[in-house]
């Protein structure tokens, strides 16, 4: 039929009708089934879980192969296209392993037979054989025998006590106990200090509770006598043999010799021993009674110090290879701007079974995945492109995550919009969140939106609050989890969830289904509340028209660490002018962005389309992306040029340890100890550089050239 004006008007006329009438929803409401009941589910997430822990699953293992096919077969029945990235890069097991405890006479020698015990009707017995043995990664291989003296938690402070008692490291191998501070930084400061061999171990202080009558798992929550906190001794990230660029095929990688001149794996050999063990040696160590806080449990020995006369003889070898690790990416992409990317990323490798570190967050990853196909298939698609990203070799040392960002890293620090991690997902009762600032306000509205699973009649935020009616956020300085190539090395704004935090059976074998079933979280409904606050947070930064981005929160938190920093240094001459004034500009400008975009939604209508104001929307939050970028310096930390981060950073003695301005922290340090004019002046030097990083900041949220 042949169609007239007047046809063409109808038609138009009754599709432009129907449009009114049935209109698509809205993406709040999609985001608003998202978090419903209706879609999200704790059986299946209980299923995941008890999948993913069947067996040991160390990278570089058959078992780990195994469960990335897992993960990579949700995504892809999600509707969600997904492939393996895989990287080759250097992985260390243990070849053998020998402890001896030689006693002052008559009593007779100890040799230790380094095995955590299974219990009577342990599920996984049948595969115990397939954990490794208890090892610390990249340790160094040697055999050394000496005296024994017991550092408490081997930090400087301990050292410091030490010095003061008289008692010389120099030669011996210290006994250290787990907490306070990353092991690989315990075994550093043992070789800086002049020890030869290092020993950790896990006191019943710490993690079998208390000692006296407490029973342990399978009973109760506690580590048993014999288990051992397994774990990476590398101070360093990615790759130890390809610092700074990816592990692809045959690449360019450091010799043996150049990556231990590096400084970032141990020069000594170390060994992770059972709070039982630990025990047995402190009985054989005299000298003066230790200090009433490195005491242990109320029935334990009394700790005294040594030197000796117990004498260690510590044999330990690794064997080193190149391995195949294999992270699962998956991709939504965003209908609008397909080219800006939210990231959600969880690491799957374990030193054993790992129900909670890490697949209680891997279970949790794969129930977002879940949902967000069954958004799909009732119309849901993003704005923004979602990245679901599921890690490899991260208990080496943030493997994975930093070979796909140094391989990356371009494409992502010009598309990425953030970046949302979930490691041990669940532990126990309590939410706690870490972030960049500007995504304070957005977790808080999210907890706002989720019910919390300990009381059905509030909110996480109503649980998560302190008594100050705002909820402890932290900061992303530290390298204990996968978001550190992202915050540290590229600048993109980040954040990381978890309930419960530390765990007793941490790294052990214990770590297992059974665990979680018991004691972390019996019904799965934390499972649930996790995947509902991350994927929720995800939806926002994805979906909503301009990014929801708080600069002012930003210029709030910078404002209080300087305030912080001021009272530390006092008694110097140092001028933090610099950095107050730089910190203003962000305000104003953060200000500045907050009203501009006041203006555009006001402007919001049919004539707005033909001012192409999408195309100011785009520019604006461009600039909120890229403002994170501008803390980041080229030069990175003074020693540590991998880290570019000025604002935030990892603590030079602690990895797991987060710090705010960790380039000043450094020199102050440096300038305590030396108390020169140059060492004070390296001080001031730092606080410039990170006053023209702020106003880096501020000039990329004001949009403009100077």
């Amino acid at each position: 039929m042949l169609k007239t004006p007047t046809t063409i008007f109808l038609g138009l006329a009754t599709s432009f009708t129907f449009l009114l009438i049935s209109p698509p929803p809205p993406k709040s409401f999609y985001h608003s089934l998202y978090i419903s009941t209706s879609l999200s589910d704790n059986t299946s997430i209980s299923h995941h879980l008890h999948t993913l822990t069947r067996r040991p699953h160390v990278a570089g293992s058959e078992a780990n192969a195994e469960a990335a096919a897992y993960v990579l077969s949700i995504f892809t029945s999600s509707n969600i296209k997904s492939h393996i990235a895989s990287y080759e890069v250097s992985l260390t097991y243990p070849s053998s392993r020998s402890l001896t405890l030689i006693p002052p006479p008559p009593e007779t020698p100890t040799t230790f037979n380094l095995r955590q015990e299974i219990y009577d009707g342990d599920p996984y017995a049948d595969v115990a054989d397939e954990v490794q043995p208890t090892f610390h990664a990249y340790a160094k291989s040697g055999t050394v025998s000496g005296l024994v003296v017991y550092v408490n938690y081997g930090r400087i402070v301990d050292y410091l006590t030490l010095k003061e008692m008289g008692v010389n490291i120099s030669g011996t191998i210290v006994l250290a106990r787990y907490g306070e501070i990353y092991r690989g930084n315990i075994v550093k400061n043992a070789y800086e200090e002049g020890a030869i061999g290092a020993l950790l171990y896990t006191d019943r202080k710490d993690y079998g509770g208390g000692g006296g009558d407490t029973r342990w798992f399978p009973d109760e929550k506690w580590m048993p006598p014999s288990g051992v906190q397994v774990g990476t001794v590398y101070n360093g990230i990615g790759d130890p043999t390809t610092p700074g660029w990816a592990s692809t095929g045959d690449c360019e990688r450091l010799s043996e010799e150049e990556v231990e001149k590096g400084g970032d794996v141990p020069l000594i050999p170390s060994l992770p021993i059972s709070g039982a063990d630990g025990e047995t040696i402190l009985r054989s160590v005299g000298g003066d009674v230790a200090h009433e806080d490195w005491q242990g449990s109320i029935d334990a020995p009394t700790y005294r110090v040594g030197p000796g006369p117990g004498i260690i003889n510590l044999s330990y070898t690794g064997n080193q290879i190149i391995g195949t690790i294999q992270n699962v990416i998956g991709i939504i992409e965003g209908a609008e701007e397909p080219d800006r990317f939210v990231i959600l990323g969880n690491h799957r490798d374990a030193w054993t079974f790992g129900a909670v570190d890490p697949n209680s967050g891997t279970a949790a990853l794969l129930e977002v995945a879940e949902r967000l196909g069954k958004l799909q298939k009732k119309g849901w698609k993003p704005r923004r492109t979602i990245v679901l990203c599921n890690w490899d070799a991260e208990e080496y040392g943030l493997v994975g995550s930093t070979e796909w960002v140094e391989e990356n890293r371009e494409m992502l620090a010009s598309r990425a919009v953030a970046y949302l991690n979930v490691d041990c997902g669940v532990a126990g009762p309590v939410f706690h969140a870490s972030a960049t600032p500007q995504l304070d306000e957005l977790l808080k509205r999210a907890t706002q939106q989720v019910q919390d699973p300990e009381n059905s009649s509030q909110t996480i935020y109503d649980s998560w609050v302190d008594s100050s009616n705002s909820p402890p956020i932290g900061r992303l300085g530290d390298g204990g989890s996968d978001f550190a190539a992202f915050v540290q090395h590229v600048g993109i704004p980040a954040a990381a969830m978890f309930f419960g935090g530390g765990y007793p059976v941490y790294h052990s074998m214990y770590d297992d289904f059974v665990w979680m079933e018991k004691f972390g979280d019996p019904m799965f409904h934390r499972h649930v509340a996790v995947g509902s606050v991350w994927g929720l947070v995800a939806l926002w930064l994805a979906d909503e028209e301009f990014l929801p981005f708080n600069y002012l929160s930003y210029a709030k938190e910078l404002q209080k660490s300087t305030k912080d920093l001021k009272d530390e240094i006092s008694e110097t001459d140092i001028s933090l002018n610099p950095l107050f004034k730089s910190i203003d500009e962000l305000r104003k400008a953060a200000t500045t962005m907050n009203n501009q975009r006041k203006v555009i939604i006001e402007s919001k209508g049919w004539a707005s389309m033909w001012n192409k104001d999408h195309l100011k929307v785009r520019e604006l939050n461009d600039r909120l992306m890229m403002a994170e970028r501008a803390f980041t310096d080229q030069d990175g930390l003074f020693g540590r040029s991998w880290y570019k981060h000025l604002i935030y950073g990892p603590s030079k003695h602690d990895d797991y340890g987060s710090k705010t301005f960790p380039g000043i922290d450094d020199a102050i340090e440096k300038a305590k100890n030396l108390n020169t004019a140059d060492s004070w002046h390296a001080v001031q030097h730092e606080v410039w550089r990170v006053s023209r990083a702020v106003k880096h900041a501020s000039l990329v949220l004001n949009g403009e050239l100077t």
